[in-house]
């Protein structure tokens, strides 16, 4: 029995959490939600009622998409040699911990702001996007350093990062190719089209039960 994730295709923190399990290796049955009606048993077993959800064969349920995240990164890490010098980066590194947080919490509270200015007044849509930019500027600065955002190979930061710059970017795209980034673009745009992420955004039919 292979292990169930309940999952949004166009969700940041579902989209995050396939890569993972896509990079380790580790097949599972992905049940396409729809937002307006949820599975029943999707609800029943985490009743935060957001995706990602991931059931183990052994019944263990991960609800957070940073978890399901290192879930995939320390199983790769223990089954494949390939895998080992890229999965240790995952745990224990200051810069990638700072950076995951910093997107998850005031970056992430931007995008949404920028995105839906109407259900946030206080400011204007410029203003919100500004405030996204002081991160975006944080990455830029990084890749001018490196290739990726911790150092000359990819690692947990860059994937669990790369969904939210890519809403962000899809926002106001005019702007965004006008916008003077060009090493995050480059990052951006290697990792959209990257054989990873194309592989986790097929089309799943609306899970029904």
């Amino acid at each position: 029995m292979l292990p169930i994730l309940y999952s949004y295709r166009r969700c940041p923190y579902a989209m995050r959490a396939r890569m993972a399990l896509k990079l380790a290796n580790i097949d599972v049955e992905i049940r396409e939600i729809s937002l307006r009606e949820k599975p029943a048993h999707m609800l029943q077993i985490s009743p935060k009622a957001t995706v990602p959800v991931l059931i183990l064969a052994d019944g263990k349920v991960i609800d957070e998409s940073l978890e399901i995240m290192l879930f995939a990164f320390n199983s790769a890490r223990e089954k494949n040699d390939a895998l080992k010098g890229l999965c240790s980066k995952a745990f224990g590194a200051p810069l990638m911990s700072t950076l995951i947080f910093e997107n998850d919490t005031a970056f992430k509270k931007h995008l949404d702001c920028y995105k839906y200015p109407e259900r946030n007044p206080e400011k204007s849509q410029l203003e919100h996007r500004a405030g996204g930019e002081v991160f975006l500027q944080k990455l830029e600065n990084l890749l001018q350093q490196n290739s990726y955002l911790c150092g000359e190979n990819f690692g947990l930061a860059d994937i669990a990062i790369f969904p939210f710059v890519r809403q962000f970017a899809a926002v106001d795209a005019v702007w965004w190719e006008s916008a003077d980034y060009p090493k995050l673009h480059a990052w951006l745009s290697e990792w959209l089209n990257s054989e990873l992420f194309k592989s986790v955004m097929t089309k799943n039919p609306t899970y029904v039960g």
